[in-house]
């Protein structure tokens, strides 16, 4: 289920237009600075955080010349201390179980921001720990099946070998989890043996998920999403939403 809902997310982001994509990229090169700074160190051979963020940003489609532009900037430049990762959880509508992650230089502008978001739409910011208990951290690759000419057991078997814990296949995609210390290995194995992936990050994973009762809910929850889409504060956001 959880695969389903993600391909559905990764698939808006493909469609979306250059202006939402730039801001994508903004995104992930302010978590791109912040792994610098918090590592000591712009080398990713040396630097774990920093090495996941470029798979990251490549598995997002970020040109490698982005990457390296924004790497050398943050090993010269301060800015990135400015920033401090903030976590907001609430209820959308229906009760949806949703986890905000910032990375914010402003908490007060960003907690306004993220309150009306929740507010606008139905649904409310809640407490620190609210709905975190209903979620996991995970290691989540997505792979798309038509960029593979391996079939699904050949992929499984891959998969099982590098360590993950556990695997789904979807019509459209595989997906592969893994205990978050074990992510970067994993990640590192499969692409050894040639895997890409459409997605590649440790992620908050419901345990349960939530099915809206019409149309207009599930329009105002999208649109819900989609303000914290737009805010280059919010780096992601975690829901138990049962996409369709």
């Amino acid at each position: 289920m959880s695969g389903h809902n993600k391909w559905s997310t990764i698939k808006q982001k493909k469609g979306k237009n250059d202006a939402a994509r730039a801001k994508v990229f903004t995104k992930i090169g302010r978590e791109l600075m912040v792994a610098i700074k918090e590592g000591g160190s712009a080398d990713p051979n040396v630097n774990s955080k920093l090495k996941d963020c470029i798979a990251k940003a490549k598995a997002a489609n970020v040109p490698n010349d982005n990457i390296e532009r924004i790497i050398k900037k943050a090993a010269n430049d301060n800015d990135a201390a400015n920033f401090e990762a903030v976590t907001y959880e609430g209820y959308g509508p229906c009760g949806v179980a949703v986890i905000v992650e910032a990375l914010t230089d402003n908490r007060n502008r960003t907690a306004g921001e993220v309150r009306h978001y929740f507010d606008k739409f139905g649904g409310n910011m809640g407490t620190p720990g609210c709905v975190s208990f209903l979620f996991e951290k995970k290691g989540v690759l997505i792979i798309e099946r038509e960029e593979l000419e391996k079939d699904e057991d050949t992929v499984m078997e891959d998969a099982l070998e590098a360590g993950a814990s556990d695997f789904e296949a979807d019509e459209d995609i595989f997906t592969v989890y893994t205990e978050p210390d074990d992510f970067s290995a994993i990640r590192d194995d499969l692409q050894s043996k040639g895997y890409e992936f459409a997605s590649a990050e440790v992620e908050q994973v419901p345990s349960t998920y939530t099915k809206l009762p019409d149309q207009e809910t599930c329009e105002k929850m999208q649109k819900m999403l989609d303000m914290f889409d737009d805010n280059e504060d919010i780096q992601n956001v975690w829901h138990n939403w049962e996409m369709e």
